[in-house]
């Protein structure tokens, strides 16, 4: 049995407000993070992901209860101790005009290198190494203000890594990312946790990517309670959809994703498999389509989707038009009213 890393017992979270009030936003907690593990803490605005991620690095005080790090309590160690066990990439943006790359990156070596910071062979070492993970390379001799946010990003892992923790804490890395760059640092991390055992915890927004790349998902919800479990669990349990609940918003468990558009609408028998029946579902439930799979309706439309070919086929009594487009196909689907009720007995 490995040993966690990071263990929280009966902690609870919050802030104090006056000498005597305490406003706490969540706990008691219980959790406690494996080498090798990534973790992915998900929930609502204002259920206290950020509050925790302070908590947990030392930086807020706690309100009740004891977090533990390698088996040390956070309360007992001092800052150049911390320094050793524990790094940390933030949500703010760094930018220094006068600082280049390498040298945010030797950064990360302070808590070994003492006052005079100097760099040891080993030191150097450590951050040539972080300097590979995290393909930072590229732009070593470059400012810092010379840099997109998906570099920034980059190098603040870098630093982190070069300070060589066993847990490395991130508070939604993303934030500033499009699209193309986050798929790529929630991948480098995943990477990251595997190939060095390192405990890698981080908060996100990102839900689907947190789905494909945590190895445990933690669901704050907005009550301060916390669920944990594999992502996959969490998604078919109900505990998922459950913390993210909100009017107007459907969670797809097939899919992992959450719907913009409720479908009340006349009902589609859709049949079909891979991408072209997924993004077919897709378009039919944006246009206020009821999708079923199962026990149609006799008066039901029936649209099959060929994979190969990809044509859409609509099938309704002595209905029947082939099309090579999905535009053509919601074309052609306009003729029929979209009100029309399952089960209902209006003529067409």
């Amino acid at each position: 049995m490995q040993k966690p890393i990071l263990k929280a017992l009966d902690l609870s979270i919050g802030y104090k407000k006056g000498a005597k009030t305490e406003i706490k936003i969540a706990g008691p907690l219980r959790f406690e993070v494996l080498p090798g593990q990534l973790i992915c803490l998900l929930g609502p605005n204002g259920a206290g992901k950020s509050t925790l991620i302070r908590t947990l690095a030392g930086l807020q005080h706690m309100l009740k209860g004891d977090v533990e790090i390698a088996g040390e309590s956070i309360l007992h160690l001092r800052p150049a101790e911390m320094a050793r066990k524990l790094s940390m990439v933030l949500t703010e943006k760094i930018r220094s005009g006068n600082l280049n790359v390498y040298s945010l990156v030797a950064l990360g070596r302070y808590p070994y290198t003492g006052w005079l910071g100097t760099l040891s062979t080993e030191d150097k070492k450590m951050i040539s190494w972080a300097i590979e993970a995290t393909q930072t390379a590229p732009f070593l001799h470059r400012k810092l203000d010379q840099l997109s946010d998906g570099e920034i990003q980059k190098v603040m892992l870098a630093r982190a890594l070069a300070q060589d923790t066993p847990l490395i804490i991130l508070d939604e890395p993303t934030a500033h990312l499009d699209l193309p760059n986050r798929i790529e640092l929630m991948r480098l991390l995943h990477q990251l946790a595997r190939q060095t055992n390192k405990a890698i915890l981080l908060s996100s927004h990102e839900l689907d990517l947190a789905l494909q790349a945590g190895d445990q998902v933690w669901l704050l919800d907005a009550e301060g309670n916390m669920k944990q479990g594999v992502p996959e669990d969490l998604v078919l349990n109900g505990s998922f959809e459950a913390t993210f609940d909100k009017a107007g918003f459907h969670f797809d468990k097939a899919t992992g994703t959450f719907s913009l558009h409720q479908s009340k609408g006349r009902p589609i028998y859709l049949t079909g498999e891979g991408a072209v029946a997924f993004w077919t579902r897709r378009a039919l439930q944006r246009e206020g389509y009821t999708v079923i799979k199962d026990n149609p309706p006799d008066d039901a439309l029936e649209l099959s989707v060929k994979e190969n070919s990809h044509k859409w086929i609509i099938k309704h009594k002595d209905h029947n038009s082939e099309h090579q487009t999905i535009a053509a196909m919601l074309a052609a689907l306009s003729i029929f009213p979209k009100t029309h009720a399952i089960g209902s007995n209006i003529k067409l």
